[in-house]
């Protein structure tokens, strides 16, 4: 298996781009664009970053997507894609195209819903795909919990950690921050417990599909066992049915049809269209 492989994991831009990446990094690095020509005023943000008072009173539901797409500088998009690169490409890779949209998506929806049950009401926007990265952070630490990570501290000091370290770290970071900006009131403009909601979210998603293939091999065993029960059953009974003809045939050769009895008459005609029915089904 994948998961317990102790591969030495160096950041850089070694990984082959996957599709579903590689389509994210464009409309990332598009709705940046557009956000940095619209100018200081950022009609984007007033339009598609994720406020809490807007679901709360105008459902507009459509803002716990639209919000990842958008970010605050342009540093906050490249650690966000850079992270996505290097970690999102293997994940994409072992979940495939499909689910990993699902599941990026997934994390960044319930990264939203987190912040909204966090901060009900307020008008204060966030944006930034952080939750959705935060989601494959866990995701890579889940598949690769022993592949250790080389990272650069201030770009200057090698660092290495196992995969699970790092994410726990980071998880760590975010409850932690979330919790005193909650408790103490001491806010720093970064949506920490969304970060928290993401990587909970990512863990839950892998969960819930384990879960759910052993549910689904579950129900096929069981339903396996039944056909073959079932099988089985209407084999006896088949030759259940076979016996009675053979024996009531050798009485036949002995005396005669004439002279057999009308049941044992009604028992033959029976068991032949019973036969004949089936055969003809197979």
């Amino acid at each position: 298996m994948m998961m317990n492989q102790q591969q030495h994991f160096r950041i850089g831009f070694g990984s082959r781009l996957t599709p579903v990446v590689k389509y994210l990094l464009i409309a990332n690095g598009a709705f940046f664009v557009l956000q940095t020509l619209l100018g200081p005023s950022q009609p984007l943000v007033r339009f598609l970053a994720l406020f809490p008072a807007h679901i709360t009173e105008r459902f507009a539901i459509y803002e716990l997507v639209s919000y990842m797409f958008l970010h605050g500088s342009f540093w906050h998009l490249f650690f966000n894609m850079f992270a996505l690169l290097i970690f999102g490409c293997e994940v994409e890779l072992l979940l495939g195209s499909k689910r990993f949209l699902q599941f990026y998506f997934f994390t960044g929806i319930f990264a939203g819903l987190c912040h909204l049950l966090f901060n009900w009401g307020e008008q204060v926007p966030v944006i930034g795909a952080s939750g959705a990265i935060y989601g494959v952070l866990v995701a890579f630490a889940v598949f690769f919990p022993n592949r250790v990570i080389t990272l650069l501290l201030f770009f200057i000091l090698p660092i290495q950690m196992r995969a699970r370290t790092l994410v726990l770290v980071f998880v760590g970071l975010s409850v932690f921050m979330g919790l005193r900006g909650e408790i103490f009131g001491t806010a720093d403009n970064v949506a920490h417990l969304a970060h928290l909601g993401g990587a909970v979210a990512g863990y839950l998603f892998l969960r819930y599909r384990a879960l759910m293939q052993r549910g689904l091999r579950s129900i096929s065993n069981t339903q396996r066992i039944h056909r073959e029960k079932k099988e089985q059953q209407q084999n006896m009974f088949l030759d259940e049915r076979r016996r009675e003809i053979d024996t009531i045939l050798d009485r036949i050769n002995k005396v005669g049809y004439d002279n057999i009895t009308q049941k044992e008459k009604e028992t033959l005609k029976k068991a032949s269209d019973y036969l004949q029915k089936y055969d003809k089904s197979s």
